[in-house]
């Protein structure tokens, strides 16, 4: 639902986004049909991981999972260089740093504790928030790559 959902919000003039799901998640990406590392994604993350949460929390927003750390590193430095841009747009609940549970990615994102799953309008709900994140972070991330990062 929430990749239905979101394609019908995403601005046209990034292109088609391409989703993939699983039990606890939904991944979106543009470009190859293969999910692409630099990607933006919610999913359901443990207490492990998010003490705060009481049952469980939603990640939602952007990540970046190369297998060199120093990659992840560099376009979270770009990101972070453009803190004012996305933060305009999407307010104080974003952190911008590690990965929540694998220290050598990185992300911008917010998580959502203990949310109500059987929320008949969480579906839009998160489609629509992981839209503003695609909608500001993903001509960033475009920027960088293109000046040759």
């Amino acid at each position: 639902m929430v990749a239905d959902a979101l394609r019908g919000m995403v601005p046209p003039e990034l292109g088609e986004p391409r989703c993939s799901w699983h039990r606890y998640g939904v991944k979106v990406w543009f470009g190859p049909e293969k999910a692409t590392r630099l990607h933006y994604e919610a999913q359901v993350v443990g207490t492990r991981h998010v003490p705060e949460a009481e049952v469980l929390a939603l990640e939602v927003g952007f990540h970046a999972e190369e297998p060199k750390p120093a990659a992840n590193d560099a376009v979270l430095a770009h990101l972070v260089s453009q803190e004012k841009r996305w933060r305009k747009e999407l307010g104080k609940a974003p952190v911008a740093g590690e990965f929540l549970g694998r220290d050598t990615w990185a992300r911008v994102s917010e998580v959502w504790l203990d949310p109500d799953l059987s929320d008949e309008e969480m579906g839009v709900e998160v489609a629509a928030r992981l839209t503003d994140y695609i909608a500001v972070i993903e001509p960033l991330v475009r920027s960088w790559t293109v000046a040759g990062a």
